[in-house]
């Protein structure tokens, strides 16, 4: 069992912990010792948080040595991205300045990580400061390796936390998504990802000060969960679901909603907005739809969602304004080179001004009125994350066409971000080497719902990971379909 410990599911772990089959510490220092081993190929563990992950490990056996109750998590290590604090770590968010910004006490979402039984074995990699574009590449730390094919990007911003789950050396890893950086980096590494509801989790993402960030950024951030199996995402999500006193948007909603009548319907949009997908993904739609007919879902394919196009209108508006007085300072921290991504997103799309963006509030709640009544019709939406396979590391900040057509093959995660509901990434297969998936999108605070039917397609489809990482071509070792 010792030599396999890695490979587990993060709920097998943490029975294994309180039924005393294994240690916690054994626990840590199996995978402590898969990331000595995979780390150095996949550059995803940034800050190796090795003396507390065992110290923590160590409370968890007294505890179960005294006949305590242990969490659901019990054990179970977790990396962290690097723009989310763990307390007495820095939070470097991989810029050569902020590396010595120690964090004072855990971010809300480790905090009820660690609640639960959870330990922290190490920060991972993400674009600078969140903004130097999709690929995970920072000023700190460097590239971090796509484990499937090296010369395809992991995706971002959470790419860390995704190629540390891929490839085992963390059963779960916590990251944020504005636009798809959680759900992203899942499809391109063949994992699973929640986006929750906009005031599901709580949290807090002031980290240079007392003073809160604008309403876009209060918004559309929400942290959320990766995991190699959706069933490891639920147990998460049920841990970080909640209310806390640091966040007045956490909403106290049951985690998990009334039973709906009859079949779920569920609406497929395979090229949201009729811009483009290709083959391999408009295929995993159908795979994924198919597996949800074979679970008894009402699958029914619908000619689009709404207001796409208004709507990543108004989230470039809204962002750029909210963005444009901190640039200065921001490009800076970005470095030559680093500022390519936002800089043409500035020059496209200009601030509003004050009465252009009252009015793009308005716009913001009308697209949100829109989807709710889709979703009331259709309470579950089955789409493309990204509408490409995994592109080339960069391709957003070479030139304003690579930019464009990120920005296109992202849309239904920036959309479903703007709207503020749930998302599930899930795998559906492999295709010439690489991990293709899809995401389920639900009503607002029913991301049971979303789950559920993630679960249905993993169920008949399987699971992809853990990898062991090659330079390029297909990953040693995946299983699945």
């Amino acid at each position: 069992m010792q030599d396999a410990l890695w490979k587990m599911s993060a709920a097998a772990q943490a029975e294994a912990v309180r039924n005393a089959e294994v240690s916690a510490v054994e626990l840590v220092d199996s995978h402590l010792e898969r990331i000595a081993e995979v780390n150095p190929r996949v550059n995803a563990v940034t800050q190796l948080l090795a003396e507390g992950a065992r110290a923590a490990a160590a409370r968890t056996d007294r505890r179960r040595a005294a006949g305590e109750v242990l969490g659901p998590l019990a054990g179970v290590p977790f990396t962290v991205k690097e723009s989310t604090a763990v307390e007495g770590v820095p939070t470097t968010f991989g810029v050569e300045r902020f590396r010595d910004l120690v964090a004072p006490a855990d971010a809300p979402p480790v905090a009820r990580l660690r609640a639960a039984g959870a330990v922290p074995i190490g920060h991972s990699n993400i674009p600078t400061l969140i903004l130097a574009g999709m690929h995970t590449r920072s000023e700190l730390f460097g590239d971090t390796v796509n484990p499937w094919d090296g010369s395809r990007t992991p995706g971002g911003s959470s790419g860390g936390d995704a190629v540390a789950v891929a490839t085992g050396m963390a059963p779960l890893g916590l990251g944020n998504d504005s636009g798809g950086s959680v759900r992203v980096p899942a499809q391109f590494c063949g994992v699973a990802g929640l986006k929750p509801s906009t005031g599901r989790f709580p949290a807090d993402h002031r980290v240079l000060g007392p003073d809160d960030p604008g309403p876009a950024s209060q918004m559309l951030v929400t942290d959320g969960p990766l995991a190699r199996s959706v069933g490891d995402l639920r147990l998460a999500y049920e841990v970080l679901a909640g209310t806390d006193p640091r966040d007045p948007r956490a909403v106290p909603a049951p985690a998990y909603g009334e039973p709906l009548p009859g079949r779920v319907k569920v609406a497929v949009v395979a090229d949201p907005g009729g811009h483009g997908v290709h083959p391999a993904v408009r295929g995993a739609v159908a795979t994924a739809a198919d597996a949800l007919r074979d679970a008894g879902y009402d699958v029914r394919e619908v000619p689009d969602v709404p207001r796409l196009d208004e709507a990543l209108e108004a989230y470039g508006r809204i962002t750029m304004t909210e963005f444009a007085p901190t640039w200065p300072v921001v490009r800076g921290l970005l470095g030559k080179g680093g500022d390519r991504y936002i800089r043409m997103a500035m020059e496209e799309t200009p601030p509003a001004s004050a009465e252009e963006f009252m009015k793009l509030m308005g716009v913001w709640m009308n697209i949100r009125r829109s989807w709710a009544a889709f979703l009331d019709a259709y309470p579950l939406l089955l789409g493309p994350v990204f509408t490409e396979p995994p592109v080339e590391p960069g391709l957003e900040s070479r030139d304003r066409a690579g930019r464009d057509r990120v920005g296109s093959g992202m849309r239904l995660c920036t959309v479903t971000s703007f709207v503020g509901v749930p998302g599930v990434a899930v795998p559906t297969g492999i295709v010439d080497g690489l991990p293709c998936g899809v995401q389920v999108v639900g009503r607002a605070f029913r991301e049971d719902l979303c789950l559920d039917a993630a679960q249905a397609i993993e169920d008949r489809l399987g699971v992809l990971t853990p990898v062991d990482p090659r330079g390029e071509g297909r990953a040693e070792g995946a299983h699945g379909p």
